[in-house]
């Protein structure tokens, strides 16, 4: 059997994508990391078949379905951003 067709692996690329994400927080990975999660789910019940091209769709879909989620439920919120009115070296 091919390496990506294993469910095993895209559990593993969904971790390493969330271990990730903790080290280089922004919720950007996090997405990525649930939509692998997603299509090894999908191969371990026995959804999804091993072709790559349905595996990668899926992956991509479920990427950016997280991905806007996550940016509505955590993204940048009113008045987060600070806008600096005067320098301090200014006198």
């Amino acid at each position: 059997m091919i390496l990506w067709q294993e469910w095993w692996v895209w559990i593993v690329i969904g971790v390493t994508l969330a271990v990730a994400e903790v080290m280089l927080p922004g919720f950007i990975l996090l997405g990525f990391a649930i939509g692998a999660a997603l299509v090894g789910f999908l191969l371990l019940i026995g959804v999804l078949g091993g072709n790559l091209f349905v595996l990668i769709l899926i992956f991509a879909i479920a990427s950016l379905i997280s991905w806007i989620a996550l940016r509505r439920l955590m993204g940048v919120r009113k008045g987060q951003v600070k806008i600096w009115d005067r320098d301090i070296n200014d006198n």
